[in-house]
């Protein structure tokens, strides 16, 4: 029988829990966000991820096994995240991995989330070509790598300073747009002209592969504040506090010319992410590329990726899978399962764990 595997995910502020079967069969995914907790305060705020995982992750990993129809008793292992991430919400993940294998007997299995994103494209699509280049895009990351046969990692670029998803929801915080803005910056860029309001690109010295975005975000305030747009901005805040407002209201309060900074923003940043995506695919002779993690929800970045006429195939997870899950988690144990790679009970968190053999 295939095995299957509890993936428990904590990484930041979703508390995640999915089994999956043979490494590819998602037999259930269930993700509990802090969204509103956080939203307040404009972003993540540590310690109060990690109280809300401890609320959640009973719940949410109880409502995993119901949905997948198994008991603890009828997987193979639990896998778990081990970092890079907020150390504490780090610990509540995999406290509650190393009590249920302690429990149950079971195998526990540390892994990267880094390479989870990476498996969940690799587990929808079925498998992709090796060796393949792997762009991981989301708030707290900004890296490539090289995959290479039986997924050995070697890193060829990552941002220097803020991540691609962190720039976006800076960005947005600063226009009023309230956390996380940047799904509403990707919705809002096709109303605006990007040719009206060129930004700047950072020219990287050293690596060519490695990625910048604090000098546009600078670019962005500087171009804010020459222009004095606090009443509209005060606007946009009001609105952000009432829900999820659609797109036509924050039309009404979003001028042509902030619509055209937004539209140049993001024309910037996938310029960026894009050329360096091609330039290393064809340095390492890659055969496949793959976009993974938060901001690979992002519209405009999918439409660039078809548009670029690649000679190898981009793909893409699903919106599901793009953001904080357990399903990849568990997708990525399914190869250690086999090669019998499993942690022991001193396992720790590693808040700054990076992916490379």
């Amino acid at each position: 029988m295939s095995p299957l595997i509890l993936g428990i995910e904590t990484s930041c502020d979703e508390t995640a829990a999915a089994v999956v079967e043979d490494g590819a069969r998602v037999r259930s995914s269930i993700v509990a966000s802090q969204l509103d907790t956080h939203g307040k305060y404009g972003g993540v705020v540590p310690e109060l991820a990690s109280r809300e995982h401890l609320r959640a992750i009973v719940p949410v990993v109880r409502e995993a096994l119901e949905q997948a129809g198994v008991a603890l008793g009828d997987l193979g292992a639990v896998a778990v995240t081990e970092g890079p991430g907020l150390v504490g919400s780090l610990l509540v993940g995999i406290t509650y991995a190393k009590a249920l294998c302690f429990a149950k007997g079971l195998p526990l299995i540390a892994v990267n989330h880094l390479e989870g994103h990476i498996h969940a494209v690799v587990m929808e699509a079925g498998g992709v070509e090796l060796p393949a280049l792997a762009l991981v895009v989301s708030g707290g990351h900004t890296h490539l790598f090289e995959v290479s046969e039986a997924f050995s990692y070697r890193l060829l670029g990552r941002t220097r300073d803020d991540a691609a998803g962190e720039a976006y929801d800076k960005v947005a915080k600063l226009l009023g747009f309230g956390y996380p803005g940047g799904p509403v910056l990707d919705r809002l860029a096709r109303y605006g002209n990007p040719r009206r309001c060129p930004l700047p690109t950072a020219r990287m010295k050293g690596n060519a592969l490695d990625f910048s975005f604090s000098g546009l975000k600078t670019a962005v305030l500087r171009w804010v504040e020459a222009r004095g747009m606090q009443d509209e901005i005060a606007a946009r805040r009001v609105l952000a506090r009432h829900g999820a407002p659609t797109d036509d209201e924050w039309l009404a309060v979003t001028p042509e010319a902030t619509l055209d900074l937004i539209a140049s923003f993001q024309t910037t940043v996938i310029t960026e992410i894009m050329r360096r995506v091609l330039a290393a695919a064809g340095e390492i002779g890659a055969r496949s590329a793959i976009v993974s993690g938060g901001v690979a929800c992002n519209r405009g970045l999918r439409e660039a990726a078809a548009a670029a006429r690649a000679a190898i195939p981009i793909h893409f997870p699903s919106p599901g899978l793009s953001t904080d899950n357990a399903a990849m988690i568990a997708a990525a144990a399914q190869n250690k399962y086999l090669r019998g790679e499993f942690a022991d009970l001193t396992l720790a968190a590693r808040a700054n764990l990076t992916l490379a053999h």
